[in-house]
């Protein structure tokens, strides 16, 4: 599996702490807690939770003098937990009066977000937009621009309106909601780098919660520009919906090379595990061929042949099996994430997709033989039968990658 596509657009690298954005850098995975801030351990505890599940980068919210206080001691409570995952800020309204009255929340930060539409209005915007722009400047953090069609500026709107409506032919009010995106993250990029702020300390995103929306404004804005993209689709929604949804917009953007680095907007179920978000966002990139996290199972979806749950069980075990043994197979065994493991439910495409895979198994089907062909790297090695199929079988997932895949 390639770690890329090698055509993906040359944007500017941009560094987050010991992360790269950018700059023909693999697309990395970032998320966001949905927990109060200014409660520190909790906070932590969930930065950690998703940094262990594969968050690269992880955004939370600064958005009041109690959640600014506590930053710097997240920071603190992470690096004692051995988590060094940077930190990006999200900012709004007050952004500019928190970064200044808090200067460990401002260096304790990674990256600083920042969205031009709800920085002020009139003349406040631009010198609250330049405060925290000569904040990002002072203590050397790159900052993403985020604008979101949910909150644009609106005298910029407007304008674009009025442009548009002097056009010898007017374009569709979608066409200029689009454009108004665009000139709004451009033309802030461009007053951030008046005021001191390097290209390559500028990440840009224009968040749309429509997938075909998500995708023209990416065309567009890559076009124009060579700093390095963040793509989500915001608001996407809850369960398949919003996975179905993400996958369909960030696929196309990503296969065209436009993106840099990616988050999953999942709405949670009450009381949901919030690593699913990025569970979700490695999936993409890995069954796109962009990057490994961990090994694949590959498993038949059933039929009448497969009346028994037995194969299904089993490839749900094995994949939860292999998501949780990748943090200490990864500091271990080069290569493992690479791995595929078939889980096959009868003898139609079992030995076939079995012999394909590093290890498969091809379980017995309705009426058919109660035993169970193993196959490693394409040759059947033992056949199981009895009562300690799934058993036997991880063992043998273990055996495999301990012997074939290199120890670190």
């Amino acid at each position: 599996m390639t770690s890329q596509i090698s055509a993906r657009k040359n944007t500017l690298a941009v560094r987050i702490g010991d992360v790269v954005v950018g700059g023909g850098a693999p697309v990395v995975v970032q998320s966001m807690t949905n927990t109060d801030t200014a409660n520190a351990v909790e906070t932590a505890i969930q930065v950690a939770q998703l940094a262990k599940a594969g968050s690269e980068v992880v955004r939370i919210t600064v958005n009041s003098e109690e959640a600014a206080s506590q930053v710097a001691a997240i920071r603190d409570r992470l690096d004692d937990m051995g988590c060094h995952v940077p930190l990006v800020g999200d900012f709004h309204f007050n952004g500019h009066k928190l970064l200044e009255k808090y200067p460990d929340c401002a260096q304790a930060l990674g990256k600083y977000r920042i969205n031009p539409g709800n920085v002020g209005k009139g003349k406040k915007r631009d010198a609250q937009f330049a405060t925290m722009i000569e904040m990002a400047c002072k203590y050397d953090k790159p900052v993403r621009i985020g604008v979101n069609w949910g909150s644009l500026d609106q005298e910029l709107l407007a304008l674009v309106m009025d442009e548009n409506s002097n056009r010898a032919e007017p374009k569709e009010s979608t066409e200029i909601m689009h454009e108004a995106l665009i000139r709004s993250a451009l033309e802030s990029a461009a007053k951030a780098e008046e005021i001191g702020l390097g290209k390559d300390k500028i990440i840009l995103s224009c968040k749309m919660s429509l997938v075909q929306d998500l995708i023209s404004v990416y065309q567009d804005l890559s076009s124009q520009c060579e700093y390095a993209l963040h793509l989500g689709l915001t608001e996407a929604g809850m369960g398949s919906k919003g996975i179905v949804a993400s996958t369909a917009a960030l696929a196309v953007l990503l296969q065209q090379g436009i993106g840099d680095t990616i988050r999953i907007s999942l709405t949670p179920e009450p009381h949901g595990d919030r690593t699913k978000e990025v569970i979700v966002a490695q999936e993409i990139l890995q069954t796109m061929g962009l990057r490994s996290f961990t090994p694949q199972v590959i498993a038949c979806p059933g039929c009448g042949r497969t009346s028994s749950t037995y194969f299904q069980q089993l490839a749900k075990d094995i994949q939860s099996y292999l998501r949780d043994q990748m943090p200490t197979w990864s500091e271990k065994h080069k290569g493992v994430e690479e791995m595929n493991v078939a889980v096959m439910g009868c003898v139609v495409n079992g030995p076939g997709e079995s012999k394909h895979a590093n290890i498969g198994i091809s379980l017995p089907g309705t009426g058919e033989k109660p035993v169970a062909p193993v196959y490693v790297d394409g040759v059947k090695t033992v056949t199981l039968k009895g009562d300690k199929i799934a058993e036997e079988f991880q063992q043998i997932v273990t055996q495999y990658v301990e012997e074939k895949y290199k120890t670190l």
